[in-house]
């Protein structure tokens, strides 16, 4: 019973220390961080947490940030050494691409998701979705919009032309094709590979080529072609003994086709054609067929309008068939029959006098009264030697009472205007002579 008095007495006094000591001790108010929480070490035992002397280590949650000291003591006046408080971190804002903008959940604080996007025209380039990190920075690339997509650009449609008559090309017109750029419909260069339009397009096929750039230095392309097309009669020979001359391309619609004869013959038929429309010649094929000089004419001008842009005519007079002049002639043209064919020249003989007069064309004689008259009308004399040389239009061109060289003959009637055409003739089919 002693033992026992004795026991309670020594657990009130040492309760009444205790308390003294708990009371005497001063405290800080409970720490509370929101969106964070204090770890706190007590001198005293462990369940007073805000005593004389405690110190409270401060942690803040996932995506919040300390601001203040990270360890707080409780001091004597009752206060804790420092304020602190946890804010939600936040990344740096981002910058509006151009042509293009994001949208955010949250704005740019700490796990918010941002989700960019481009004008129509333009595409995304980097990430498209970034996020804030714990790290205050963001996840991925920011994007930003560029101008990937190509312009537009339409060409017409194949273009089809007939050639022009008696030409080999055609004149074609078309639409300039109009480009626009697919982001802000400004294009900073058309180029074009081929001929413009209003150009003239030889036959075949040309292939005509737009070719649109924009500022981004995005091309487009567009093709199509220009198809010349001749309608053709198909090709036109030269007669036997004769010559064709045709213009263009000679059997191209509306080419026309000139033919003439050789010295000696005639032309029989058309003396052109012209290729039609309906790819058939007009006309009908000419031939040359020997000339045949009707001495049995009245008058001498009959007879001269015979050879009328036919032939050249070297008129011979002589008083007697024995003249030295006359017989110098014709041993002069004897061997030169070949250059006189080739320049269309027919001789004519008028030997004697009245009454005793006759006229003759190589092996043919004519009537004493008809070369009566031929020296008459071309005022040839009769009693003397005499030369005319006449053209093709009925002109005296010489007159002379000498003989004259083959080859004086030649080089006159080579001046003559219409010979310049045949002698250009002649060359294009190799005739000549040996």
């Amino acid at each position: 019973m002693a033992e026992t008095s004795v026991c309670l007495a020594v657990l009130l006094v040492v309760g009444s220390r205790f308390s003294l000591t708990y009371q005497e001790t001063p405290w800080c108010s409970p720490i509370k961080v929101k969106y964070g929480y204090a770890n706190c070490r007590s001198p005293q035992e462990r369940y007073y947490r805000n005593v004389l002397g405690t110190t409270c280590d401060i942690h803040c949650q996932k995506g919040y940030e300390l601001h203040g000291p990270q360890h707080l003591i409780c001091q004597s006046n009752k206060r804790w050494s420092g304020k602190v408080f946890c804010k939600q971190k936040r990344c740096p804002t981002l910058s509006m691409p151009p042509n293009g903008g994001f949208k955010c959940v949250d704005g740019a604080y700490f796990n918010s998701r941002c989700e960019y996007y481009c004008s129509p025209g333009y595409q995304l380039k980097g990430d498209r979705v970034v996020q804030c990190m714990d790290n205050k920075a963001w996840s991925g690339r920011p994007a930003s919009c560029v101008d990937m997509e190509p312009p537009r650009i339409q060409c017409p449609s194949v273009k089809e032309k007939i050639a022009e008559p008696n030409k080999l090309t055609s004149r074609v017109f078309w639409d300039i094709p109009e480009g626009r750029d697919t982001a802000d419909g400004i294009l900073t260069d058309v180029v074009l590979k081929g001929l413009p339009p209003g150009s003239y397009f030889s036959e075949g096929d040309h292939k005509i080529q737009y070719t649109v750039y924009d500022r981004a230095g995005n091309k487009k392309t567009c093709k199509f072609l220009v198809k010349v097309r001749v309608r053709r009669c198909g090709k036109l020979n030269a007669p036997d003994n004769g010559y064709i001359k045709c213009s263009g391309d000679g059997d191209n619609y509306g080419a026309t086709c000139d033919f003439s004869c050789i010295g000696g013959y005639e032309l029989q038929g058309s003396p052109a054609r012209v290729c039609q429309y309906n790819l058939g010649w007009s006309g009908t094929e000419p031939t040359c067929t020997p000339m045949n000089i009707n001495i049995g004419v009245r008058t001498a001008a009959a007879l001269l309008d015979q050879f009328y842009e036919k032939r050249r005519l070297l008129i011979i007079s002589t008083p007697t068939a024995s003249n030295y002049f006359y017989r110098m002639q014709l041993g002069i043209l004897q061997p030169a029959q070949c250059g006189l064919d080739l320049r269309h020249v027919t001789v004519i003989e008028l030997v004697g006098v009245y009454p005793a007069q006759l006229g003759r064309i190589g092996l043919r004689l004519m009537s004493p009264a008809l070369a009566v008259q031929l020296r008459l009308l071309l005022r040839i004399p009769h009693y003397n030697f005499y030369m005319v040389v006449v053209d093709k239009h009925g002109v005296d061109k010489e007159r002379s009472p000498f003989p004259a060289t083959s080859a004086e003959l030649f080089a006159l009637i080579d001046t003559f205007p219409l010979r310049k055409e045949e002698m250009k003739l002649q060359t294009e089919i190799g005739r000549s002579c040996p």
